[in-house]
């Protein structure tokens, strides 16, 4: 609901704010942590089995359409270097409306993605410890990311870099291991995870998969949503948003190879914690504990990062007047972080209690589809047209390249997502039909700070 000048002036007085922070190696350290270079066996067994042993050209495919999309938030970003990333540049690009939509069909994705975090913390967690249920660690991981959370975003960097180490660690140690378990196996078929194990064919599973995939690239729109809290972050956030993506789609890919040359089945105990399996057949029991203890870590820092973002997507709409001030508009002047916004996020993240992960894993990738698609298209109308920079290569077509890629993408989801996910939109619709009074006030416009 729009609010007058007058209570918009009280609250910046009253309320704390942001505070620039961070510079690029803590921006890329950001991405990186939210995408986690171990998400790669978030869902192994669910994509592995769909593409018919064809994950490492699922994640190439993935990979080309999203560089073109990481791009796109790049330009955007140093053209407005605000909170809201998705729903600040289509915006301001397309008005009001429109990145209202943009920006709720993100929140399905941010929403999402912390609770994919806490239910996978869950199962590989009562999958070493059976005595304790899966609900216990979900429960606890949501109290402890929450407190760091509402400390500051400062601690949660400082936090990532040794959650970060660790899995980097796993990774040398998992592909030294693996090359050993290959060398004593001899006559390994190198293009395998290319050609697949003959279970599907045709290259439609491939899409399929790589559309569920998506999600391990949240990372580089995650960092755009802190060009507030950021150092010079018109030069830092697009620079930082490339390297984070660039970085992490390898590391994706080589995980991928070496994981399906050491374990060439889509066979699993467990279809849900099938990287187990892999992990088992390239070093035994110490690997597989050891991934167990790298991969929880790694799932906790993206928890901690996720939660960060959407509390301050919440923050950006509450700050516009779309949702209400009161809550998600709030920064305590404590910690300058958006609290209420991050105890919202905590509460619906308990729905990992219950939730499957196969349909949790497409739900967030068709919100981070919607998203991709919109920002592209921001590329070319505020560069392309409003600007008229007529560079069509930079403005028109490599936008319109990611457009279309995340599209299609889009459509390999299940009809069920689909469904799910138009549903979702259709209720933000609803919203702000009854904010603007079915339009006959205006949409507030996000105030964008420098």
């Amino acid at each position: 609901m729009p609010v007058s000048a007058e209570v918009t002036t009280t609250t910046v007085e009253t309320e704390g704010h942001l505070k620039r922070a961070l510079g690029v190696p803590a921006l890329v350290l950001f991405g990186m942590v939210y995408m986690v270079p171990l998400t790669v066996y978030t869902t192994y067994g669910i994509v592995t089995q769909l593409t018919g042993g064809r994950l490492s050209v699922a994640y190439l495919v993935t990979l080309a359409a999203m560089v073109f999309t990481a791009r796109s938030y790049a330009r955007m970003s140093a053209a407005f270097p605000v909170a809201g990333s998705t729903y600040a540049y289509t915006q301001r690009t397309f008005g009001a409306p429109v990145g209202f939509l943009a920006g709720w069909s993100l929140l399905l994705d941010y929403l999402f993605l912390p609770m994919l975090n806490y239910l996978v913390i869950g199962i590989y967690l009562a999958a070493a410890i059976p005595a304790v249920p899966a609900w216990v660690f979900v429960l606890a991981s949501i109290v402890l990311v929450t407190v760091l959370n509402v400390v500051g975003i400062v601690s949660v960097a400082r936090a990532n870099f040794l959650l970060l180490a660790v899995q980097i660690i796993f990774i040398v140690v998992f592909v030294v291991m693996s090359f050993m378990t290959i060398n004593k196996l001899g006559n390994v078929n190198l293009m395998a995870p290319f050609t697949g194990d003959g279970t599907t064919a045709g290259i439609q599973p491939v899409f399929a998969g790589a559309a569920i995939l998506c999600l391990s690239f949240l990372g580089f729109d995650a960092v755009s949503t802190l060009s507030e809290e950021a150092k010079d972050p018109t030069r830092s956030v697009p620079r930082a948003i490339m390297i984070a993506t660039v970085v992490c789609g390898v590391i994706f890919f080589l995980l991928a190879y070496v994981s399906q040359l050491v374990f060439p089945s889509n066979h699993f105990a467990d279809v849900d914690s099938g990287s187990l399996d892999v992990m088992t057949a390239a070093g035994g029991q110490f690997l597989n504990t050891f991934f167990t203890a790298a991969y929880i870590a790694g799932a906790f820092g993206s928890a901690l990062t996720s939660q960060a973002s959407v509390a301050r997507i919440l923050y950006a709409m509450g700050r516009d007047g779309i949702m209400p001030r009161r809550v998600f508009g709030h920064v305590s002047a404590r910690f300058s972080t958006p609290t209420f916004a991050i105890l919202v996020v905590s509460v619906v993240s308990l729905a990992a209690i219950w939730i499957k992960l196969d349909f949790l894993a497409s739900i967030v990738s068709f919100g981070a589809l919607v998203a991709f698609s919109a920002v592209n298209l921001t590329v070319i109308k505020h560069y392309f047209v409003d600007e008229r920079q007529r560079n069509v290569v930079n403005n028109l077509l490599l936008p319109l390249i990611g457009f279309a890629l995340t599209v299609w993408l889009w459509t390999s989801l299940t009809p069920l997502t689909r469904e799910v996910g138009l549903i979702w939109l259709a209720l933000g619709f609803v919203w702000l039909l009854v904010v603007t009074r079915a339009f006959r006030r205006p949409t507030p416009v996000l105030a964008i700070e420098e």
